[in-house]
Order: structure tokens, then C-alpha cells, then sequence
């Protein structure tokens, strides 16, 4: 009985809960909705609107990584996230030419053939869809709407967009918005379009990435108590909500942020080249007008 006890005593110091505050340097205000990493590793969290975290990891020698729309990326040991600071920083944004946008019509991109969606827990990865260019999309440049599929067993769920431009590798790279779009989600599985025509968004010609973030943070979370009838034992299962729903489609790629990097998913053949595959497509579309 001793030895099962320490042995749960030694699985529970394996992994240690890390809590910390985010602020900003120049003001000392806290930040809201940081994404955390440990990083090279898939444990993520987002601070609370307090900025304040709390992150669970098995090795207090590794780093932190915090990225913020507005300031400098940070990494920082574990052993000293107590209280990290933030510098803000100027992006560089393309200029914004201002004209008189018609709307007099409009098209939606992104549709699929596969109508079936499916809802599952994304875990604390961003996930993110590939928009190309298309020649016929100059008739429509401009960003008017965001659609997005979600499951949500609360009210009012709390979500994060990004807009990334394309690298010349072809990558996510760097912010379209100069602040973060935070989103509120409804209860049960509803498509939600979210005008975001003031953010004076058009399409560039290199195709963009739509990245879709869960914040893991204590408002959209769901704890429920599961009972094993069998070892007559009880256990809380915690979930975080809204799911994101998906659509089983032919890609050449996919990309997910995770360990602090984005990571790209291809399939190899034998001879080296690559070759589509199946994926799990985040349920997003744009909708563009003149």
C-alpha cells in the first residue's frame, strides 16, 4: 500500500503546475489572452483577462514562449515566468489606401464540396486555412465577413482570429491586424459571420492564412464529473469550449502552431515527391465584396 501511495505521490510532482502574470513593460498593465507554449512541446495556455496563467509541464528547465498581437515575442526558463514582460512593438503594416467600397456584390470563399463538419477538441494549437489568390477575386477585394463553424456547450465563448500573410516558403508569417480579434461565440453548433469590414482588410495576391485560437482560459472552461461504474471511481473531465468544426478534404498541406512554431503537415511518397492527403479543415470561410 506504501509503495502505490508513493508512486502516486511521484506521478504528481512529474507534472507541476506553473502560474504566472503577463504585463506589459512600459505601462505594467496586465495583457489579456497571451498565447503561452512550452516550447518543442503541445502543452499550451492562454492569460486571463487579469493576465494571469497557469501552465502544467514536466520540466521546469525548459522555456515559455508568449506571443501577443502588439509585442515582441518573448521566451523566457520556467523557472523565471513569475511575472513576464511584454515590449510592445510598431508592425510595419502595408499602407491602407482608403476608397469607397460599392458592395454592390459579393462572393464567399473557402466552401467546400464535403458538407459533413465534425466537432472535436483542437487542443491548445492554433489551427489555421489556407485562402489562394484568384485572378477573379479583384472584382472583390475587400474582407467584408468571417464565417465560422463552432460547437460551444456555453454561452458566449471567447475566441481569437488571425489574418497571417504568406512567406516566400509559403508559411504563416506575419499579423494582418494590428490588435486581436476576439470573438464571442453562441451556445450549440451555429455558423457565425462576423463583419470585420472596418478592419479595411483586402486580399493579397499571395493568398492568406485564417488562424483560428481557443483560449483556454477559465470562462470557456467545462468541468464535468465522469463515474467508472466498473472501479466504482469518479473522475472531473475539463474541456474547453467553442470546438471548431471541420471538413474531411483533399489538401496538399495543412498548418498547426504548436511548441511555439508552425508546423506543416505533408505527405511524402517513397520517391520523395509529395502527393495530396486527406485532412481535417477548419470550417472557415471569407466572404468578399467590392
Amino acid at each position: 500500500m506504501k509503495a502505490i501511495l508513493l508512486l502516486f505521490l511521484f506521478s504528481i510532482s512529474l507534472s507541476a503546475q506553473v502560474k504566472g502574470v503577463v504585463k506589459d513593460s512600459l505601462t505594467g498593465n496586465p495583457i489579456p489572452y497571451v498565447n503561452i507554449w512550452v516550447e518543442n512541446e503541445n502543452i499550451g495556455a492562454s492569460s486571463e483577462e487579469n493576465g494571469t496563467f497557469e501552465i502544467y509541464t514536466t520540466e521546469k528547465s525548459k522555456n515559455l514562449i508568449f506571443t501577443a498581437i502588439g509585442f515582441e515575442k518573448k521566451i523566457v526558463k520556467i523557472s523565471e515566468s513569475k511575472e513576464v514582460k511584454l515590449k510592445s512593438v510598431e508592425y510595419l503594416l502595408d499602407e491602407i489606401v482608403l476608397s469607397n467600397s460599392k458592395e454592390t456584390k459579393q462572393i464567399e470563399i473557402g466552401k467546400t464540396k464535403n458538407s459533413i463538419s465534425q466537432a472535436f477538441d483542437n487542443g491548445p494549437k492554433i489551427v489555421a486555412k489556407f485562402f489562394p489568390y484568384k485572378s477573379s477575386y479583384k472584382a472583390t477585394k475587400y474582407i467584408k465577413k468571417v464565417t465560422v463553424l463552432t460547437d460551444s456547450k456555453i454561452e458566449n465563448a471567447t475566441i481569437k482570429l488571425h489574418f497571417y500573410a504568406v512567406d516566400s516558403l509559403g508559411f504563416p508569417s506575419k499579423e494582418l491586424l494590428k490588435k486581436d480579434l476576439i470573438l464571442t461565440i453562441k451556445k450549440g453548433v451555429n455558423n457565425h459571420a462576423f463583419d470585420i469590414s472596418d478592419l479595411n482588410l483586402t486580399m493579397p495576391k499571395s493568398g492568406l492564412f485564417v488562424g483560428f485560437e481557443k483560449l483556454l482560459i477559465e470562462k470557456n472552461k467545462l468541468e464535468t464529473t465522469i463515474t467508472d461504474f466498473n472501479s466504482n471511481t469518479t473522475k472531473t473531465q475539463k474541456k474547453y469550449y467553442p470546438f471548431l468544426l471541420y471538413n474531411f478534404v483533399e489538401k496538399d498541406f495543412q498548418f498547426e502552431y504548436s511548441g511555439g512554431k508552425w508546423n506543416k503537415q505533408q505527405k511524402f511518397n517513397l520517391d520523395g515527391s509529395v502527393s495530396k492527403m486527406m485532412i481535417n479543415e477548419p470550417a472557415i470561410n471569407l466572404i468578399l465584396t467590392n
